[in-house]
């Protein structure tokens, strides 16, 4: 497996490991260089492909989490990808999680 693919897959499994645990994942990119240098940025709105071409970048993951799925999108030279969880699915291995009731 290319280590872009590699990545994608441990960032999103520690996404999903702390959406388990009930902690969101806020909306987080994280940029890798050429040489392995990592930079993170929170709450970046700018398309994954800009980034890399401004930072220099040479792969660029954005993960968060929106309503109970978690979801990553990952972007090398032409290469992307999209790894998301559904909240069924991960319902039905995690089983529910519980939710405060509403206030008043």
């Amino acid at each position: 497996m290319s280590q872009f693919f590699e990545n994608a897959r441990s960032i999103f499994e520690a996404a999903e490991s702390a959406s388990r645990a009930g902690q969101a994942a806020s909306d987080l990119t994280i940029l890798i260089g050429t040489e392995g240098g990592i930079q993170m940025v929170a709450d970046s709105d700018w398309p994954l492909d800009r980034l890399l071409a401004h930072r220099g970048a040479q792969m660029a993951y954005r993960v968060g989490e929106r309503n109970g799925t978690v979801r990553l999108d990952g972007r090398s030279g032409w290469q992307t990808c999209r790894l998301e969880t559904a909240p069924r699915a991960r319902e039905a291995l995690w089983g529910p999680r519980a939710v405060p009731a509403p206030a008043g």
